[in-house]
């Protein structure tokens, strides 16, 4: 650390909750089913300044459905089937809040979709690895984010009453593009004919009742009279076909309580070190004591918390170096337990903390390089870490090893968005490759790594820091844009899926448009949205 002032910020972010701190969500539990009623408290935003009506969200909203659809999977794994519903008989959600988004910084606002979307994805995670499955009961009407998340549910109902209606309003009244995957969804999973797709993102209005089932848009369309007893019986249906495997006890989510100072958190085994005079900061996670069972999943969610912190709170930062401590040999022990408990409740859910929180750190939009010294620890789960790095540095210098070590979770539990490995992105060019390297066993030192294609530098103990140095300076004076859209495409090589569509093409999309006057200029209409008389006006030219 070089400097001595503590940088001046807006007042940061705090990701934690817990469902007794919930102001917008109501849960509850019977039997293998799980309600999740949302009850927006207008006056409870992030930030003062607008009224979250008629079920419209903020981050803090979302915060609350990421807390809680965590604790479903962690600490009541009895439950099969959640019905996310809302507390109101006449609006499910209005989708995000327009004077929210009008009133947020650009980067708040990229960041903001950002996590929205990671956690959609997160409860189709949660149903594509058995977890509990998701059934949108909307009593009311969904539009843009709203309907966006019921999108991200594997079953939707829609109360047919003449009044309640799906839309994705976003491109016509705001100028912008739904936010939340629903384009993708649309299209991609509930397979919507693609003209009839251009037309329902093209009306505001949306569709009702049995037109939007028709069109593919929900389920099912169920009259108020029938709906309450249909929602119960579908929700019932669901959950007998999600069986359990077992009978689990819950995993309790302890607050992570990290030690906060203005240049970093400190947390159990993770550290967050900034350094603002020079835009970087430093991610150093620790490797477990032996025998140190619950590791992996306090890790994970320490490092998940720091990169949020990262995102929000620090988008100053540039560069982060990735680095590791302690006993490789202690992470590849942790790592062996996990995979000999994956068919339990744990150990499924264990990884999928892992899995989710590696990819949140490929979706970060910060330049991240990997720093292998003597004393790394860059061995099995943490070598993912290296493995998502835009490059690896490995100092060579025979009289302090610095190693790496492959391990099982290197082939095939930790996938990328992409569906594929680090390693298998890694080495698109040459797939039999990861299977050579599926036979490597033990530590590599630098001269060994390069030769296997996992160092990109391997500079010894003369140039080791003065070439990181270079490269962290030439970093931070390029265009952060430009290294947003570098990183982002050279990160997800190899096939297309529904998460690289979301993050790839919308996130990049949304990200340009947010920045453009036709949605956010003085007379853009994200601007001018809810102003009486006053309407956009659009640069015509199409480029």
């Amino acid at each position: 650390m070089t400097s001595t002032t503590p940088p001046a910020a807006e007042p940061p972010i705090d990701f934690a909750t817990s469902p007794e701190r919930y102001r917008h969500w109501r849960l509850g539990f019977e039997g293998p089913i799980a309600k999740l009623e949302l009850s927006v408290t207008d006056s409870e935003g992030l930030r003062p300044g607008y009224s979250l009506k008629l079920n419209s969200y903020d981050l803090s909203v979302d915060l609350e459905l990421a807390d809680a659809i965590a604790r479903i999977r962690f600490t009541h794994p009895e439950v099969r089937v959640v019905v996310v519903t809302s507390a109101s008989t006449k609006i499910f959600s209005a989708g995000a809040n327009i004077y929210m988004l009008a009133q947020s910084s650009h980067p708040f606002k990229v960041n903001f979709c950002k996590f929205t979307n990671e956690t959609r994805l997160a409860m189709e995670d949660a149903s594509a690895n058995g977890g509990p499955k998701f059934l949108a009961a909307l009593n009311g009407t969904a539009s843009g984010g709203g309907y966006e998340l019921a999108l991200a549910c594997d079953e939707i109902l829609l109360v047919d009453d003449a009044a309640s209606a799906v839309s994705l309003p976003e491109v016509a009244l705001l100028g912008v593009l739904p936010g939340t995957g629903g384009l993708t969804r649309v299209v991609d999973k509930r397979k919507v004919r693609r003209d009839l797709a251009d037309v329902f993102c093209a009306m505001p209005e949306g569709l009702k009742g049995k037109r939007a089932q028709q069109w593919r848009l929900v389920d099912q369309a169920v009259p108020r009279s029938q709906f309450d007893e249909v929602v119960l019986e579908r929700a019932r249906a669901l959950a007998a076909a999600n069986p359990l495997a077992e009978t689990a006890p819950p995993i309790e989510l302890a607050p992570l309580a990290p030690e906060v100072t203005a240049f970093g958190r400190k947390y159990r085994h993770v550290t967050l070190s900034l350094d603002p005079e020079r835009r970087q900061a430093t991610l150093t996670v620790r490797a477990p004591g032996q025998g140190d069972v619950a590791w992996a999943l306090q890790s994970f969610r320490e490092l998940d918390d720091a990169l949020l912190h990262l995102r929000f709170n620090h988008p100053e930062v540039a560069v982060v170096l990735l680095r590791t401590e302690g006993d490789p040999a202690a992470v590849l022990a942790a790592d062996r337990a996990l995979l000999a408990t994956a068919h339990t409740h744990a150990g499924r859910e264990t990884l999928g903390q892992l899995r989710r929180t590696l990819k949140r750190l490929d979706l970060t939009a910060k330049t991240l390089y990997a720093v292998v010294a003597p004393g790394s620890a860059f061995a099995g789960s943490l070598l993912e870490l290296a493995l998502a790095a835009d490059r690896i540095y490995m100092l060579d210098d025979p009289a302090r090893h610095a190693t790496i070590e492959l391990g099982p979770l290197q082939f095939g539990p930790l996938p990328m968005s992409n569906g594929l490995t680090r390693l298998q992105t890694r080495f698109l060019g040459d797939p039999g490759h990861v299977e050579v390297l599926r036979g490597r066993s033990g530590p590599l030192d630098a001269v060994a790594a390069q030769q296997a294609g996992l160092a990109t530098f391997t500079p010894d103990a003369i140039d080791f820091d003065e070439e990181l140095r270079l490269a962290l300076e030439e970093r931070a004076a390029i265009s952060p844009d430009a290294l947003t859209g570098l990183e982002a495409n050279l990160r997800f090589a190899g096939p297309e899926t529904l998460e690289t569509k979301i993050f790839g093409r919308l996130s990049a999309w949304q990200n340009w448009i947010f920045t453009r006057p036709n949605a956010t200029g003085e007379k853009g209409a994200l601007t001018l949205y809810g102003k009486s008389g006053l309407r956009p006006e659009f640069d015509l030219r199409r480029t």
